[in-house]
């Protein structure tokens, strides 16, 4: 690759570096180190097809392989140690704002759902993509990508809904 197309993809990585890792932190239930393992491994195949994608869509290449890695790494049932923010001796103190608190709740209610529901969900809703590019990421028919986002949303307001109301 040349030097004049290895800047863009350097400005491109620069420019949607953080909103390309919020995606990917919703797309795997909010671990942070996972998000960052599937941006980085999303950003290395954008790379390698920056020559055909780097004038056309960017960032929708990137997209749909972040949804395609994330999806295959779902499947897996167990990820070895799990990294933590802080250590657990350490008492977490400070004021933790509103907006903190929710978002923590909605990625902690995201990552219940189904990978293709959270899939669905993140990318019509977080993204504000039109049912037919959800259905062409997911790599099936808008009517099933329309049954997932809503089956995703559906489970999204129980789950919700559960951690409001007071336990008796």
């Amino acid at each position: 690759m040349g030097q004049a197309r290895a800047g863009e993809f350097d400005e491109f990585v620069a420019a949607r570096w953080s909103v390309l890792l919020h995606l990917a932190r919703l797309l795997v239930g909010g671990d942070r180190h996972r998000a960052e393992d599937l941006l980085q491994e999303s950003l290395v195949k954008l790379w390698f097809a920056w020559s055909r994608v780097g004038e056309e869509a960017p960032e929708a290449y990137v997209r749909k392989v972040m949804v395609r890695a994330a999806a295959r790494s779902g499947q897996r049932r167990w990820w070895g140690e799990r990294p933590v923010e802080q250590l657990p001796e350490a008492a977490a103190v400070g004021d933790v704002s509103s907006d903190v608190a929710e978002r923590s709740r909605l990625e902690a209610a995201l990552a219940q759902l189904t990978s293709k529901q959270r899939v669905a969900v993140v990318l019509r809703y977080y993204q504000d993509l039109p049912e037919g590019q959800v259905a062409a990421t997911l790599g099936c028919p808008v009517g099933t990508a329309r049954s997932h986002a809503a089956r995703g949303v559906a489970r999204l307001r129980q789950i919700l809904a559960d951690v409001i109301e007071p336990v008796q």
